[in-house]
């Protein structure tokens, strides 16, 4: 990727761990997920992260909510590139954790979150086995899945190479490298420059930071010439300060502003879908049959 080259958007409108409590301006069911996804691409975006939850607001894997947001979001937006959360914070058995990769024709995913390795967060800890995640990398491959690589540091980009040579995670490859958490990599140059020198070939990458992080990591990912993640998912306020409640509308149009001054334009569905050896939308979704 080059600092000419449109940027990747992709956008986390929820997560598992944001409760209405938290933030009221945060999409839990599928209605207000889909309207805000709606929102979010009159606005410009790339790709949708998407995470289900059960009327009391908990994290889910359940499958008939997944096909409702999805089945909701492709008629709104057939072209955009829906990605699945495969996270196991709540619900770590492998049925669990993988069943949104069942689903088929115009509810198919065609991306599902890999985080490559264990790591703690600021209160919980994230456990991915290495079993785990060989699993669901060679379940994504057999359903014609394509991982989003998560990477929270050098080390779980060295993870992903490792994958790769064994032959369960093909090219071309989409990272998320998230920086900001206390036990990772911090939102800074060097931290970034680590990691993408560190970067298979045949990569697209997007750059998302938690918290006060989530600003200053967007400003280096668009900077370095990379994309960005944005959303509600990671962060909560719209200042550092922690005085005023964000919006996911609002933290998009944010990225549009850093983007502008920079004069580069957001990828579209379509392209990314071409430079990932996607199929194009409107019905056919995943990745290209090898």
């Amino acid at each position: 990727m080059s600092f000419a080259d449109p940027f990747i958007l992709n956008f986390a409108p929820t997560g598992m761990v944001p409760r209405r409590k938290d933030n009221p301006y945060v999409p839990i069911h599928p209605e207000e997920i889909v309207e805000q996804v709606q929102e979010a691409v009159e606005v410009g975006i790339t790709v949708v992260h998407l995470h289900a939850r059960d009327k009391d607001e908990s994290p889910s894997h359940d499958l008939e909510l997944y096909s409702d947001i999805i089945r909701r979001v492709r008629k709104i937006a057939p072209d955009l590139v829906v990605c699945v959360s495969l996270s196991g914070r709540r619900r770590p058995d492998f049925e669990s954790r993988s069943a949104p990769l069942r689903l088929e024709g115009d509810m198919k995913p065609d991306m599902g979150s890999l985080t490559l390795s264990s790591l703690n967060f600021s209160r919980e800890a994230s456990v991915n086995s290495p079993e785990m995640v060989k699993s669901l990398a060679e379940e994504m491959l057999k359903r014609g899945v394509v991982p989003e690589l998560e990477a929270f540091d050098g080390g779980m980009v060295n993870y992903a190479k490792y994958l790769i040579g064994k032959g369960v995670v093909r090219s071309p490859f989409y990272f998320n490298l998230i920086m900001g958490n206390p036990a990772n990599a911090q939102a800074d140059p060097l931290s970034l420059g680590g990691m993408l020198a560190q970067l298979p070939s045949s990569s697209l990458w997007s750059v998302g930071g938690i918290g006060r992080a989530q600003a200053p990591s967007a400003m280096l990912g668009l900077a370095a010439g990379g994309g960005v993640r944005m959303g509600l998912e990671d962060n909560l306020f719209f200042d550092s300060g922690r005085k005023k409640l964000a919006t996911n509308r609002d933290l998009l149009k944010r990225v549009h502003t850093m983007a502008a001054q920079l004069d580069r334009a957001v990828m579209t569905p379509r392209e990314f879908r071409t430079q990932m050896n996607m199929l194009p939308g409107h019905g056919e979704y995943g990745r290209i049959p090898e």
